[in-house]
């Protein structure tokens, strides 16, 4: 007879000390099932020592002297700091604009944190380590994002759309009035968070705690830099001063890439989960968009997410469905004949009461507030 199974531990996640000072002033005796993400513990021996070790897992931790193989020996599983990166691969929290923008008030993008980490990307190796810290550091951007949804009360809408719509055009003012709407509604605006339409929604959703006029004035301030080219510097200074003139801006979240790195992302996400997989990234994107998605015009890129989103919603259980949103009639039409295609698929299917084409992102927010 086969031996009864061990009960499995329950996951904790640490993130911070003051988590784990909580778990230990609680009463807590063992560190079965905690997982450790890259937290200072070398003033932490003393609870360390008397804590049992076996089944806790610590990636990136810093101990005092000792301690680390004290722990090993105990049973715990310790992946060490990877040395000579230029991000955290075991980061427990997402990033925001500041933080992949330090120092860009007077240093030039190519010496900013996120232009080093899509240059190393670029020259890595593919090796155990470099493919050991791109994976754990996606797997950490996810942990955090999920960590970071659970906090929010309003459900997540995804806003697609191409890079092309420069800051001055009427497409980068209605993909702001958008975001802007949508938020008003009660939703979380989440977008590739990239240059163009992204950049527009990101902006509508953080400056939708302001009144009108403030996205008025910050759609001019912009459209002196009317995109990343020639200078993403330029570009990310006028961003920078638009969030550091509003500082209380709105939850809206980016999800860009470094596979797009010559695309850098916007500052006006306040939360951004950049990944280095690509396909990861717009996988997690589509799917955590419960709320729907609205597709903007768009090329290669945002036709590709509209036939990916397509294809969950075609295999998805009812009540899995979420809507998808195509703005621009003729565009969706004629210009780039995706609906002629996304019609027939969604014929006869429970998704084909969750496929609308629009002409105004007005319409777009109708439909998804019902």
């Amino acid at each position: 007879m086969n031996a009864p199974l061990a009960p499995q531990a329950r996951t904790v996640e640490i993130e911070d000390l003051d988590r784990f000072a909580e778990l230990v002033a609680g009463g807590a005796t063992s560190m079965r099932g905690w997982h450790f993400q890259s937290v200072d513990l070398r003033e932490s021996s003393a609870a360390l020592v008397q804590l049992r070790a076996a089944g806790a897992i610590f990636m990136g931790c810093s101990f005092a002297r000792g301690i680390e193989e004290l722990l090993r020996g105990r049973g715990a599983l310790i992946f060490p700091a990877l040395e000579h990166l230029p991000f955290n691969a075991y980061r427990g929290h997402l990033y925001t604009g500041a933080e992949l923008f330090a120092g860009i008030a007077t240093a030039e993008y190519q010496d900013v944190p996120d232009s080093s980490i899509y240059q190393w990307s670029l020259q890595a190796r593919p090796s155990l380590h470099s493919t050991l810290a791109t994976a754990m550091h996606d797997h950490a951007i996810t942990d955090a994002l999920d960590d970071f949804l659970a906090k929010q009360s309003a459900p997540m809408v995804g806003v697609m759309g191409g890079h092309a719509a420069g800051r001055g055009t009427d497409a980068y003012a209605q993909a702001a009035q958008l975001g802007r709407a949508l938020t008003h509604a009660g939703f979380l605006v989440a977008t590739g968070g990239g240059p163009g339409a992204m950049e527009a929604a990101n902006l509508g959703a953080y400056l939708s705690t302001y009144d009108a006029g403030t996205l008025e004035s910050a759609l001019l301030t912009l459209a002196a830099v009317p995109g990343f080219q020639p200078s993403v510097t330029d570009w990310a200074r006028a961003g920078m001063s638009v969030v550091e003139r509003y500082p209380d801006g709105a939850q809206t979240l980016g999800i860009p890439t470094w596979f797009y790195g010559h695309e850098p992302p916007n500052v006006f996400a306040s939360a951004i989960a950049k990944y280095f997989t690509n396909a990861l990234r717009e996988a997690i994107l589509l799917d955590r968009s419960r709320g729907g998605i609205v597709f903007l015009p768009g090329a290669a890129g945002t036709v590709q997410e509209v036939f990916q989103d397509a294809c969950e919603n075609y295999y998805a259980a009812e009540g899995a469905v979420a809507p998808m949103v195509l703005v621009g009639r003729h565009y969706w039409n004629v210009e780039v004949p995706v609906l002629p295609l996304l019609q027939p698929l969604a014929k006869g299917r429970i998704m084909a009461d969750f496929v609308h084409v629009v002409d105004t992102v007005e319409e777009a927010c109708q439909v998804l507030t019902g």
